[in-house]
């Protein structure tokens, strides 16, 4: 599956444009990042830094090889039912910390063509509070869907130290299976 990321706009440093979601129609569980760091921008992949623990757990929770090329994880993940995609679409943030990202850049997504095209999803999960207090203050307000169940977790970003993998790989256990 081929990913894009769009060149940024001349004289903008530090405006970074995330990806296209990955996803199938059939698709019942979107997880959603707040926008790609550096690493995963320069890698046009999602999770890209190497101590990013996403991949070790999905792998663990749902059965495939954490070490296999980028796009067998990523059919590893659609054959489970999980869709990948972030909250932003674009903003401006220096580096890759959450906390950089300029509140007067946002632009979010289109949740609400995506979820029109993704039916069955059902379970929105938040990988970390910044993805979260972003849809809810940014997405929630514009949609019209009141069946979605949404569950935060704890952030899989080397970033967020605060939780131990163990604890990090219980919570995303139950989200993607339950």
């Amino acid at each position: 599956m081929e990913q894009r990321v769009d060149a940024a706009p001349q004289g903008r440093n530090d405006q970074v444009w995330g990806f296209a979601p990955v996803a199938t129609p059939g698709a019942r569980v979107l997880v959603l990042g707040s926008m790609p760091g550096v690493a995963s921008l320069k890698q046009a992949r999602y999770y890209a830094h190497p101590r990013n623990a996403f991949w070790p757990i999905a792998a663990r929770v749902l059965g495939f090889d954490p070490t296999v090329d980028y796009p067998q994880r990523l059919c590893a993940l659609q054959s489970a039912g999980v869709a990948l995609w972030d909250v932003l679409q674009a903003c401006e943030r220096p580096g890759s910390l959450d906390a950089d990202i300029r509140p007067d850049t946002l632009v979010p997504n289109d949740f609400t063509a995506f979820l029109a095209a993704h039916p069955a999803i059902t379970r929105i999960c938040f990988n970390g509070g910044k993805a979260a207090a972003l849809y809810r203050r940014h997405v929630l307000p514009t949609l019209a869907r009141a069946d979605l169940k949404y569950l935060d977790l704890p952030s899989t970003s080397p970033a967020h130290a605060a939780a131990s993998f163990e604890k990090k790989l219980a919570a995303w256990h139950k989200a993607l299976t339950a």
